[in-house]
């Protein structure tokens, strides 16, 4: 059998409905688009609502809530603090090793992962296993004070 053998099965393609073709064809004189109305006449934008405010102009232009106090933080996880060297870990070491951004101002600390000496971890908040994670391992847990949140010129909350 060759590709130029091929067809397709009996039925599997049909011709296409010529519609507005007189009463006899099955789809004549409004051609299956019923009486009357725009959708009978013409296109009809997708979004038209019949003439009433459209929900697209409804609804407010900015998407959700953002918290004008809000703090954004850059996580690390114990799995990534186990790897670095040194028994004194601060925001310095992990923006030094690459852990962290220099945008990120807050961070914090993830219990996923393991670590298996003892560190003495500086950061800004802790979740409570990798709290209780490091202070297993032996080590010791120090929670920085985030300075003061700076406001830009729209007066929301910046990094």
């Amino acid at each position: 059998m060759k590709p130029h053998d091929l067809k397709p099965a009996e039925g599997a393609i049909t011709r296409k409905k010529r519609v507005g073709r007189g009463d006899a064809s099955g789809k004549g004189k409004t051609a299956g688009r019923g009486t009357k109305g725009t959708r009978a006449r013409g296109e009809v934008p997708v979004f038209f609502e019949g003439g009433q405010m459209p929900l697209i102009r409804r609804v407010p232009k900015l998407k959700g809530f953002t918290p004008p106090n809000r703090k954004v933080f850059g996580a690390v996880n114990l799995a990534e603090l186990g790897e670095l060297s040194g028994s004194d870990i601060g925001p310095e070491e992990l923006r030094a090793a690459g852990l962290v951004h220099k945008r990120d101002k807050l961070i914090k600390i993830l219990g996923q992962g393991e670590i298996s000496r003892a560190v003495n971890v500086s950061a800004h908040a802790f979740s409570e296993s990798a709290r209780s994670k490091i202070e297993a391992a032996g080590g010791s847990v120090t929670v920085l004070q985030s300075g003061p949140v700076r406001r830009g010129p729209s007066g929301r909350a910046t990094k």
